[in-house]
């Protein structure tokens, strides 16, 4: 079956990034997906680089259709995904009496709905053991009024996390959401870096142990 593979919805310079090295430090081999092919070939050829083997496949994250295609083309590159994670939401500083229906729908179908999308399109690469990671936030509990959308991306992806955990549950494999309790980058705790060191202990925690969200600091 080959090396581990591990495939990033979303990934950015930060958190995404970060995720990618630490994994490919364990020897990972690492799919990216992101919307910029310039992006992700700047990205990929980095990692690159740094000796870690690394393939990519652009796509819009609110497309469903090519986000699908995407996380179906490096499962079969790669034969496998033992960690699929998604990072990606969408940040819109309008408060509940400004933003639209429509405009909080397509933040909720990125920050939300790909997640979605994308786990359907991995399940036949996903075996027992297999890791479903998502990037939480404390904006699901406490979320800012200004910003509405984003509150309400982080409470459903983390509730869906949670439906995502007891459906795969019985195959062996596991859905987690990690509550990142902080601004990325406001402590040495909460450097992008900490969060991927926090994103693979959870993939590496054992089924007994199991947690669907994880807060981080812990």
């Amino acid at each position: 079956m080959g090396e581990r593979a591990v495939v990033i919805i979303g990934v950015g310079p930060g958190v995404g990034l970060s995720v990618a090295r630490r994994f490919g430090a364990e020897g990972f081999r690492v799919g990216l997906v992101a919307r910029s092919p310039e992006h992700l070939e700047q990205l990929g050829t980095k990692l690159q680089e740094g000796d870690i083997s690394t393939s990519w496949a652009p796509a819009d994250i609110a497309d469903a259709a090519a986000l699908a295609a995407a996380v179906q083309r490096l499962g079969e590159q790669h034969g496998r995904i033992d960690v699929l994670h998604y990072n990606p939401s969408v940040f819109r500083q309008q408060d509940p009496l400004h933003i639209d229906v429509d405009e909080l729908l397509a933040d909720v179908r990125v920050g939300v709905g790909g997640l979605l999308t994308a786990v359907q399109a991995a399940r036949p690469f996903l075996s027992a053991g297999a890791r479903v990671l998502a990037t939480g936030s404390m904006a699901a509990d406490e979320p800012w009024n200004e910003a509405c959308s984003l509150g309400v991306q982080k409470a459903g992806l983390r509730n869906l996390v949670r439906s995502l955990d007891a459906t795969l549950a019985p195959d062996g494999i596991r859905a987690m959401s990690l509550t990142v309790r902080g601004t990325l980058g406001a402590s040495p705790a909460l450097a992008p870096e900490r969060v991927a060191d926090a994103l693979l202990a959870a993939a590496m925690t054992s089924d007994e142990h199991w947690r669907a969200e994880v807060g981080y600091p812990a």
